[in-house]
């Protein structure tokens, strides 16, 4: 039997009146087909000439290549490595399938969902959705300013997917043992600007107290900011101790606004961030930090396509060795 030529089919096609059914189900295979070499060019057009990940030497010349990526060697250290060396996304393969898993991750799929998408083992997309995520969420401010708001919420902890428990375990999620927050929550701060840049903190469990508020939000805080929040002990302390001006909301007494002073903006993304990670059936709280900022991807709407994800994902090596040689420096 002669093989029909792609001249033959398309003209057939064009020949064709199909139904909107019919339409939409070649749009749907047209978008599912991806070249294997456009993820190997957007890795290598994001990483350019990448740092020796053991030495951080920034010298280093083209050594044969691997697994269709280029690979280099350190002009200082003689180790071999490529694009990827240092990044989440290292050694994972199948990488003509990435960009339509990454499409899942702006869809918001679950593991199985996802996983009959791509046609991946549901093991191989949960491990992807935890490499991809942490190499992605990192494109995120460096400082905030202006008029910052600042609140945590409280998640149940939980040991999803852990062999070994600490804890007598509880039926279908379950309850605390005890009322109020307690040490079985999970505590995810959230400070965000009115220019709607935001940064979340997974601090750890039980109630929040200055010295994690120290830890988390001096580096980020410009100096002249207004920083408001509710009346909690702990951050009318980190603002004394700081120096930084602020402004609490008394909740509890039903004022909610008073003028510009408010925190409805952190609020609100605290209800979205619970009725979105509702769908997942329950996270491990060790992935508390990963769903958040997967949540704060989709919210800012900065990386809107499966390749400005990868091209995030492929340059946090290079800014972290970076940001690690600055530091250095700085010691020194």
């Amino acid at each position: 039997m002669q093989a029909l030529l792609f001249e033959d089919v398309f003209t057939l096609l064009t020949g064709l009146q199909l139904r909107s059914d019919e339409l939409g189900r070649l749009r749907a295979w047209l978008a599912s087909i991806v070249d294997p070499s456009e993820c190997l060019a957007l890795i290598a057009r994001a990483a350019g000439i990448p740092p020796c990940p053991r030495c951080r030497c920034e010298r280093a010349h083209r050594c044969g290549s691997a697994s269709g990526l280029q690979r280099f060697r350190c002009c200082h250290c003689a180790r071999t490595y490529n694009a990827l060396s240092g990044t989440p996304l290292a050694r994972l393969r199948k990488k003509e399938k990435w960009l339509s898993f990454l499409q899942c991750l702006l869809e918001s799929r679950t593991v199985r969902d996802a996983a009959n998408q791509v046609d991946v083992h549901r093991t191989t997309s949960f491990r992807w959705r935890h490499r991809f995520i942490p190499g992605a969420m990192h494109e995120r401010a460096l400082q905030l300013t202006g008029i910052v708001e600042a609140d945590e919420t409280y998640m149940l902890e939980s040991q999803k997917g852990s062999r070994h428990l600490t804890r007598p375990p509880r039926r279908r999620g379950g309850v605390a043992t005890r009322r109020g927050i307690s040490r079985a929550h999970e505590c995810l701060l959230v400070a965000r600007d009115r220019t709607a840049q935001t940064l979340d903190f997974h601090t750890a469990r039980g109630p929040l107290c200055a010295a994690q508020l120290d830890a988390c939000l001096r580096p980020v805080l410009a100096s002249d900011v207004l920083l408001i929040s509710d009346s909690a002990l702990a951050y009318k302390t980190f603002a004394t101790h700081t120096g930084i001006t602020h402004e609490t909301v008394n909740l509890r007494s039903g004022i909610r606004v008073r003028a510009a002073i408010h925190i409805q903006n952190v609020k609100g993304w605290h209800g979205r961030f619970k009725t979105w990670v509702a769908r997942f059936k329950a996270i491990a709280s060790r992935y508390l930090i990963n769903y958040s900022g997967w949540q704060r991807i989709l919210d800012d709407r900065h990386l809107t396509s499966p390749a400005l994800l990868l091209c995030a994902a492929v340059q946090f090596g290079k800014r972290s060795g970076h940001l690690l040689n600055k530091r250095e420096q700085s010691q020194k």
